[in-house]
């Protein structure tokens, strides 16, 4: 971090969990912009890029696709802005349920995936034992 209180994009990967190819690919699809850049070029990023990345990363496991994330942060960025009026939010409002409904769905969809293969896992775990009993093996 600099004096103004500037990451690099090495230190906002690490901090986002994010490779950099991964966010400057972000910021050509213009999902996450850097604040500025320093006089050498460097990529700049301010607490609310790194915020709007985590937010991104976060879409990710969800499957939403680029163009939904970028239509999300807008929403996003709409809703927490100061120029909507009722009518609007009201639209925005309706649009964010669609994606509050798509991210609860895909939620449950991953919450079975962990659930079979815990059970998996489990499984193994049993046949492994079997295996080592069988063998006299031990440990």
């Amino acid at each position: 971090m600099n004096e103004q209180g500037l990451y690099q994009i090495g230190e906002v990967a690490e901090r986002v969990g994010l490779s950099l190819r991964t966010l400057r690919y972000y910021e050509e699809v213009g999902l996450v912009q850097p604040s500025g850049r320093s006089p050498g070029g460097f990529r700049l990023y301010d607490e609310t890029d790194i915020a709007r990345a985590i937010f991104v990363r976060q879409l990710k496991p969800l499957e939403f696709s680029l163009e939904q994330i970028g239509e999300l942060l807008e929403i996003r960025d709409r809703l927490t802005g100061a120029t909507a009026g009722a009518l609007e939010d009201l639209d925005l409002a309706e649009r964010l349920q669609t994606f509050i409904t798509a991210a609860e769905d895909r939620s449950r969809a991953l919450m079975e995936q962990s659930q079979e293969a815990n059970a998996l896992a489990a499984s193994l775990r049993r046949l492994r034992t079997k295996a080592k009993t069988r063998t006299g093996t031990r440990g």
